[in-house]
């Protein structure tokens, strides 16, 4: 099966590395000019230039995921800059501070919230805006196991996860019949930026008791997200809506 982005534009938050990175190369190199942002500017800048290298169309925007006015420039500059908006990877995300509910700090929770549920539901928003006028729009939303299971520490990331679900399936079924799709991954043990931070923030020997109770018996890789992914995103799931797909080497099945 031949995925093909030919003629499309798509839009990738959290691109600057990670999974963002690896969706909007894979994306790039299916044929579509691509939005990549992120609130790191010099690295999001550095992404896009190294792609524009390779020949392919792509724009970088500094965006805090958190701030709606800069999300609605966000889409606004996409749309100004290659005339739609065909498919959107909401992808940006950051960890919670590890701490049991009773201890979490209000501020990282608040801060978790706005930008892993939050920054999703912003996205969402200004998306749908011209997808609608459009009539036409896939949308994949970045969730995680954490948007599945529970996890000790972690509630207020976890809690987040979950949020993305509910707002996947609520617009989903707002706009099955207006020719727009949203759909959710939900990414396993992935080794990433994100993931070696938490290796050496302490976190190592639990994820190395997670790598143990994989079915699969290794991590993921980024380019494995960015293929469901761009699936999602493609005509070839033209019938999917609502749905969470978990790539976690089998995890959730145990």
């Amino acid at each position: 099966m031949n995925i093909s982005f030919e003629n499309k534009v798509a839009l990738v938050t959290g691109a600057a590395s990670g999974l963002g990175l690896a969706a909007a190369k894979a994306f790039a190199a299916s044929g579509a000019s691509v939005v990549l942002a992120d609130w790191d500017e010099k690295s999001v800048q550095t992404a896009a230039d190294e792609l524009k290298t390779q020949g392919h169309t792509v724009l970088a925007v500094r965006c805090d995921v958190a701030d709606d006015a800069q999300v609605e420039a966000m889409v606004a500059q996409a749309v100004e800059a290659f005339g739609k908006l065909d498919v959107a990877y909401n992808n940006a995300g950051v960890q919670n501070v590890l701490a049991e509910t009773a201890d979490s700090p209000r501020e990282d929770y608040d801060r978790v919230m706005s930008i892993n549920l939050g920054g999703v539901w912003s996205c969402m928003k200004f998306e749908l805006q011209q997808m609608r006028k459009q009539g036409s729009g896939a949308i994949v939303n970045c969730s995680s196991l954490g948007g599945l299971v529970g996890g000790a520490e972690r509630a207020t990331y976890h809690a987040a996860k979950h949020g993305v679900l509910g707002l996947t399936k609520s617009a989903a079924l707002e706009y099955a019949a207006r020719g727009i799709r949203v759909n959710a991954i939900c990414p396993g043990l992935i080794w990433t930026p994100m993931a070696e931070k938490m290796a050496a923030s302490g976190q190592a020997e639990a994820l190395d008791a997670m790598l143990k109770v994989i079915p699969m018996g290794r991590h993921g890789r980024p380019e494995e997200i960015a293929d469901a992914v761009l699936w999602l995103c493609s005509d070839a799931a033209s019938y999917v809506t609502g749905q969470s797909i978990s790539v976690d080497g089998g995890f959730v099945m145990r």
